[in-house]
């Protein structure tokens, strides 16, 4: 199946996804790396997690003026790397992981425990997830660098994501293997 998704995510949007399904998002999206997930469980997330939608990006970033950034490039980045954070963060209201690479077994269990899912963005498509953000809303955690901190983009039809670890205990990824 395929469908568009409007964030904030609900249990009805993920209920809905099965493991092979495209999904296509519209609203708002936070990137979120290593150093970003380790501060939220550390000293609390900077933005209401409740139905977010974290992406595994470092962007490329183009300051325009003082308070306006442009997104040169974004693509997603291995996401096992995050995978020592990741259930705390799921516990926190995150609807939707996108990365790439899959994670591991204990977020695969989180997935299920709070009705989320790993959405995998395809390596390569920098240019045509680019074209999908409207505008970059905000920045929080500058200090931690570009790629590391949290940007707030305003997208449409963000997408094709495909999902290969869903609510209901279905990976892609351990399928393939078998």
């Amino acid at each position: 199946m395929e469908y568009e998704l409007n964030t904030p995510l609900n249990d009805e949007d993920i209920n809905k996804l099965e493991a092979g399904d495209t999904v296509y998002l519209t609203g708002k999206i936070f990137t979120a790396r290593d150093s970003a997930h380790k501060r939220i469980i550390d000293s609390g997330a900077p933005i209401d997690l409740e139905g977010v939608v974290l992406f595994h990006a470092g962007p490329i970033i183009r300051k325009k003026d003082d308070d306006n950034y442009e997104i040169v490039a974004i693509g997603p980045t291995t996401s096992m790397r995050m995978n020592p954070y990741e259930p705390e963060v799921l516990s926190m209201g995150v609807k939707a992981i996108v990365g790439k690479g899959g994670m591991d077994d204990n977020t695969q269990k989180a997935l299920v425990e709070n009705n989320c899912v790993f959405l995998t963005a395809v390596g390569g498509c920098a240019a045509l997830y680019v074209n999908s953000i409207k505008k970059v809303d905000s920045v929080n955690w500058l200090d931690l660098g570009m790629p590391e901190a949290i940007w707030e983009l305003d997208v449409e039809c963000f997408g094709p994501l495909i999902v290969t670890m869903d609510s209901k205990d279905n990976n892609l990824y351990k399928r393939n293997k078998e």
